[in-house]
């Protein structure tokens, strides 16, 4: 049986090595106490205070400085809690990947329903297009991963922590400027998600018909 490949990622990111230089500094000063599957678990109190933070947020935009902390505070648990797993060998591999990228999934459709609520009406269709193609990227990952065995999430030097960045100066963009600039913004952010998702559909399909090309001549 081959290996599971879906704890190894494949590809780099423009943020990569030092965020490597800041896990490497930071996990081994973490508590023992702490371990990998606790980090993995602060996802679902994330989400849920971005659930909370909707309320108040329609009325007072500042709020999104609580989301921004908690895009934050997702980032930090979700780079330590792997490496606190291969150091301490807590041997979770396959549970880790299966409740990080599902909880992973489930953060971000609560930013998203942050969006969608702090909007003025009319952009509902445009908050569903863009569930559908942020959720579509997840499933084009885990599809190539079960027909390569490779887990690729970077693409062109852009990986979560990018899009992290992203979405804070957006945030930060609508608490200074206000939700108006919405009837552009959000199209064009979900045009040119579309964009990159047919683009990295082509990737992935061109690498498949190359390996069963290869793999019928061999036969």
């Amino acid at each position: 049986m081959a290996r599971f490949g879906g704890d190894k990622k494949v590809g780099q990111s423009i943020l990569l090595i030092p965020e490597n230089h800041f896990k490497k500094w930071a996990v081994p000063k973490l508590p023992l106490w702490l371990e990998t599957y606790h980090l993995t678990m602060m996802t679902v109190l994330w989400s849920l205070i971005n659930v909370l933070v909707v309320i108040p947020a329609k009325y007072n935009l500042n709020w999104l400085w609580l989301v921004n902390i908690m895009i934050i505070a997702q980032y930090v648990t979700d780079l330590f809690d792997g490496e606190v797993g291969r150091s301490r060998d807590t041997g979770l591999i396959k549970w880790g990947f299966y409740m990080d990228h599902f909880l992973d999934y489930i953060f971000m459709c609560t930013m998203v329903f942050v969006g969608y609520r702090i909007s003025p009406a009319g952009l509902e269709m445009w908050y569903f297009g863009l569930l559908v193609v942020l959720g579509a990227f997840m499933v084009n990952s885990f599809l190539s991963l079960a027909a390569t065995n490779e887990f690729q999430i970077y693409h062109y030097g852009i990986g979560p922590t990018e899009v992290r960045v992203v979405i804070i100066l957006i945030n930060i963009f609508i608490i200074y400027l206000g939700t108006g600039q919405f009837f552009w913004l959000v199209p064009l952010v979900v045009l040119c998600c579309a964009a990159g998702l047919v683009f990295n559909t082509w990737s992935i399909h061109k690498k498949l018909w190359a390996f069963d090309m290869q793999a019928k001549r061999h036969r």
